[in-house]
């Protein structure tokens, strides 16, 4: 929308978002080409490329078996050939299909050629619970991504990353992982007019606060901004950090804001053994155990399966309840 000449915020979705920002790589570069299940005459399994094959065709919207280990090979093999592919896995659970691809082969061929063997591959999946989808379809595996070196784990939150982490992902010579909530896919909201390719180095504020940090990512993020908005009616000042990008963690932001709250809470779908959570509280141990002034507590799933029934699978998830009784404990 244009407004007196100038670009305008307008209503968007965070659906919507990563579609537009499908179509701009697609447009702006003809290596950028779109593969996976369902992704072309069906619009997506939750219909983020809808409309793209009918608009680039085949050659660079195409539907694939139902093969996880051959497509993302087959994806490998195109960034090695030059090409720049997105790859789609449906859902995180799936995506153990090709992990032997993504670990053995995506993640390492660049250092096992010393250097010869770029794979500027970006892999897409949908992640999380929260959708009555059962123990197949709603886990969040990302912290396992996350534990690989050779590749960069992203977990847009906001509407403004979903538009705009595409791009500087395909500039990556390195193999991009990044994971859609999927309960973030009918979130709207206001998108900026910036064209400026997210920052993949550092974690953002999405509140400021002094009084505790709220620490997530992905599908977490929109709890803690409730939990945030819940204790500072209690006079409660709580930070909240989005973390974005898994692999590499950005050190400096999460010890600048323990240094500024002295408490901290940890917002983790994942299951709390051996999770993204576990990792964070140990970095804070290790760099500011003297900055505390309570231990960090961390909010996870519960470690079952996630059940189908709805009120199981919500007591299974990190809520905002969750978080805010958290925060009481550190701060009381």
């Amino acid at each position: 929308m244009v407004t007196g000449g100038q670009p305008q915020e307008r209503k968007t979705t965070y659906r919507e978002a990563m579609r537009e920002a499908l179509r701009e790589a697609l447009r702006s570069d003809d290596r950028v080409f779109l593969m996976g299940e369902d992704v072309g005459r069906y619009g997506g399994c939750f219909g983020v490329s809808l409309g793209l094959l009918e608009e680039f065709g085949p050659e660079r919207v195409r539907d694939t078996p139902l093969s996880e280990s051959a497509f993302v090979g087959a994806g490998i093999g195109a960034a090695l050939a030059g090409m720049r592919p997105i790859v789609e896995i449906m859902t995180v659970n799936f995506s153990l299909l090709a992990l032997d691809q993504i670990l053995n082969n995506a993640a390492t061929l660049l250092h096992m050629s010393g250097g010869q063997l770029p794979v500027p591959l970006v892999i897409r999946m949908t992640t999380g619970a929260g959708r009555q989808l059962a123990a197949q379809h709603s886990h969040s595996l990302e912290g396992w991504y996350a534990h690989i070196p050779g590749i960069r784990v992203l977990a847009p939150a906001t509407i403004e990353d979903a538009r705009h982490m595409l791009a500087p992902a395909l500039a990556d010579p390195d193999p991009v992982l990044i994971f859609e909530h999927g309960s973030l896919y009918n979130a709207s909201g206001e998108l900026a007019p910036s064209t400026a390719p997210v920052d993949l180095e550092h974690a953002a504020i999405r509140r400021p606060g002094t009084d505790i940090s709220l620490i997530t990512y992905g599908g977490s993020l929109p709890k803690a901004l409730a939990a945030a908005d819940e204790l500072s009616t209690e006079g409660i000042s709580a930070e909240v950090i989005d973390l974005r990008t898994l692999r590499p963690l950005d050190d400096a932001a999460i010890t600048s804001s323990v240094a500024r709250t002295h408490r901290v809470v940890v917002i983790d779908e994942a299951w709390r053994t051996g999770s993204l959570a576990a990792e964070v509280s140990a970095r804070i141990a290790e760099r500011s155990l003297y900055e505390l002034d309570a231990p960090v507590e961390r909010v996870c799933s519960a470690e079952v399966p996630i059940p189908y029934a709805r009120r199981l699978e919500e007591a299974a998830l990190p809520q905002t309840a969750d978080i805010v009784a958290a925060a009481h404990r550190a701060v009381d």
